[in-house]
C-alpha cells in the first residue's frame, strides 16, 4: 500500500505549441494540507486537471489511493476515486437551492419524482458535518455570499465522499471573517483524515493551515517539503526562479496639483455620503473590510452604477458621467474587481479585448475601418509593457491564465491617455512575480502623473503601494492614514466605525 493517497510521477503534457508540463511529480498524504505553488502558466492547474480526469496525461504514472491508474483517466472515474476540485470561479447555477447544486446530476428520485424532503435532508446532514447549521437548503444559492457558496461546494465534494479535495484559490474573493471559517473547515476536514491540495498567491495565509508545500515553475517541479523548513524568501525565489527583495516596490514622486474631486457621492445603499480629492503623481489606496462600499464608490465614478447625487469634478469642470461611454471619453477608466465579469470577453481574443474600448483610436473616421498598424502597436505595448505570457494575440482570452487575463484588462487601458484609473482588486488571484510588474506599472503610470485609485482588500498591499489611504466603513470614509506612518490595527478601527460624521 503506497503511503500516499495521490503519487504523480513523470507528468508530461503539451498543447500546440506549448509545453505545458514536462516531467512533474507530486506526492500528497491522507491527512495532510499541500500548498501547490507557482507563478500563473506554472502548471498547476493543468497538473490538477490531469489528476480530476478533465485533461489527459500525454505520459507519466498516476496512483491515487494506492491504485495505479491504467490508461486514460476520466472525470467520471476520478470522482469515483474520490478526487474532487473547489475551483476558484465556482462552478454552480445560480438561480437553483442550494440542496439542488449539491445533488446536480445525483438527483434522489422517488415514485418518478424529485424527492426534495430526503435531498434537504441529506444536504442539512453534510452542511452540520462542516459546522453549518444555520444555512437552508432551500435557500437559493445567488442570494448568498461569495464565501457561503463556497461552503456549498465543500459539502457538495463530500457528499461523493471525495477524499482528495483541491482548492484552488479559495480565499481570493472572502471576507476576513469568511477566510477564518474557511480555516476552520479545512483544518476539521485535514482530521477526518482528507488530503488537501490548496493552491494560493496569498502567501502570507500559509503559515495558518500548510503542512508541506510543492513548487513548479514553467511547467517543472522545482521541489517539495515541509512548510516549516522553508522561509517565505526562499519559497519565492524557487517560484520565480530569483530572488524578489522588494514585495511592494514604491517610488517616491512629487505630489501634483489636484486632479479628481468626488463630492457627497451617493449610489445605491452602499455609498452614502463620500467625499475625497486626487492629485497627480500620488496612488490613492481605498481599504475598508467587504461591504464598506469602496467597490460601489468606484463603479458609481465610472458610471457603471447610477448615482442618486453628489458631483465629480476634473480639472476643475464638473462631470456629466451617465455611462461608462462617458467617464472613458473624459478619461476615467476601471480595471473592475471581478475581471471575467466585468473586464474581460473571454470568449473572444486578446486582440478583440484590448480594441473593443479603444474603437476610438484604432478607427478611421474617413474610411471607416479598423487601422491594423495602430491596433498592433497597441497590443503589443500591452504585451511588452506587461509582459503577457501569449502564443500571440489571437487567442482567446478565457484560455489565459488568472495572472494574464488581469494583464489584458490593465493592458486595454494602457492605450489611452487617460487622467484617472481605477483599479479594484488589480492583484487577485496573481503570482507574486506579477504583482510586482503590476505594481511597477502603477509607479511608471504615477510618474507621468496619472491619478492610480487602488482598492485592495489586503492591508499588506494597500499599506505597500499606496502614497494615502482613505478608509471606507458603512458607505462612508471613516479615516485618512499615511501608510509610512500607521499600523494595520489603526486601519481595521477606521474600518469598523460605524458612525455617520465622516472624516474626509
Amino acid at each position: 500500500m503506497s503511503e500516499y493517497a495521490v503519487s504523480m510521477e513523470h507528468i508530461n503534457k503539451s498543447f500546440p505549441g506549448v509545453k505545458a508540463l514536462d516531467d512533474v511529480q507530486l506526492h500528497l498524504r491522507t491527512g495532510e494540507v499541500m500548498a501547490l505553488l507557482g507563478e500563473n502558466g506554472a502548471g498547476k492547474s493543468t497538473l490538477m486537471k490531469i489528476l480530476s480526469g478533465v485533461y489527459t496525461r500525454d505520459s507519466g504514472e498516476i496512483e491515487i489511493f494506492g491504485q495505479k491508474i491504467e490508461g486514460d483517466l476520466n472525470t467520471k472515474r476520478a470522482q469515483e476515486l474520490g478526487v474532487a476540485i473547489i475551483h476558484q470561479e465556482l462552478n454552480m447555477c445560480q438561480h437553483l437551492s442550494v440542496s439542488a447544486n449539491m445533488f446536480l446530476g445525483r438527483e434522489i428520485v422517488k415514485g418518478g419524482r424529485l424527492d426534495k424532503a430526503e435531498m434537504n435532508r441529506q444536504a442539512r446532514e453534510q452542511l452540520a458535518k462542516l459546522g453549518i447549521t444555520d444555512l437552508d437548503p432551500n435557500t437559493i444559492v445567488g442570494e448568498l455570499t461569495v464565501g457561503r457558496q463556497q461552503m456549498v461546494e465543500i459539502a457538495k465534494a463530500l457528499l461523493i465522499n471525495a477524499r482528495v479535495l483541491v482548492m484552488d484559490e479559495p480565499s481570493s474573493a472572502l471576507s476576513n471573517a469568511e477566510i477564518v471559517e474557511m480555516f476552520r473547515i479545512v483544518r476539521e476536514l485535514r482530521a477526518q483524515g482528507c488530503a488537501i491540495v490548496y493552491i494560493s498567491h496569498r502567501l502570507q495565509e500559509l503559515h495558518h493551515i500548510v503542512d508541506r508545500v510543492t513548487i513548479m515553475r514553467d511547467g517543472k517541479y522545482i521541489t517539495e517539503g515541509k512548510f516549516s523548513d522553508f522561509t517565505m524568501e526562499q519559497i519565492i525565489a524557487n517560484m520565480v526562479g530569483r530572488e524578489i527583495t522588494n514585495q511592494f516596490p514604491r517610488d517616491t514622486v512629487q505630489r501634483g496639483r489636484k486632479v479628481l474631486e468626488v463630492r457627497n457621492l451617493q449610489a445605491g445603499r452602499m455609498v452614502k455620503d463620500v467625499s475625497f480629492d486626487a492629485y497627480e503623481g500620488e496612488v490613492l489606496g481605498f481599504s475598508g473590510l467587504v461591504g464598506a462600499g469602496r467597490t460601489e464608490t468606484m463603479r458609481a465614478i465610472f458610471g457603471a452604477d447610477p448615482k442618486s447625487g453628489g458631483e465629480i469634478v476634473l480639472d476643475g469642470q464638473p462631470l456629466k458621467i451617465h455611462s461608462p461611454a462617458d467617464a472613458i471619453r473624459y478619461g476615467i477608466v476601471l480595471a473592475p474587481e471581478d475581471r471575467k465579469k466585468d473586464g474581460l470577453c473571454t470568449k473572444l481574443t486578446i486582440r478583440n479585448n484590448i480594441a473593443l474600448p479603444n474603437l476610438d483610436i484604432i478607427c478611421s473616421k474617413l474610411l471607416g475601418k479598423v487601422r491594423r498598424k495602430t491596433e498592433n502597436e497597441m497590443i503589443e505595448k500591452g504585451k511588452n509593457s506587461l509582459t503577457i505570457k501569449m502564443a500571440n494575440a489571437e487567442v482567446l482570452a478565457g484560455s489565459l491564465s488568472g495572472g494574464n487575463q488581469q494583464k489584458i484588462v490593465v493592458a486595454k487601458w494602457l492605450a489611452r491617455d487617460s487622467r484617472v484609473i481605477i483599479f479594484d482588486e488589480p492583484t487577485r488571484g496573481i503570482d507574486v512575480a506579477a504583482k510586482v510588474e503590476i505594481y511597477e506599472i502603477i509607479n511608471e503610470l504615477k510618474k507621468q502623473g496619472v491619478v492610480v485609485i487602488i482598492v485592495s482588500s489586503e492591508l499588506p498591499e494597500v499599506m505597500g503601494i499606496s502614497d494615502r489611504i482613505l478608509v471606507m466603513c458603512n458607505g462612508r470614509v471613516t479615516g485618512e492614514v499615511d501608510p509610512r506612518n500607521t499600523s494595520e490595527e489603526e486601519i481595521m478601527t477606521y474600518a469598523t466605525l460605524f458612525g455617520d460624521n465622516a472624516v474626509v
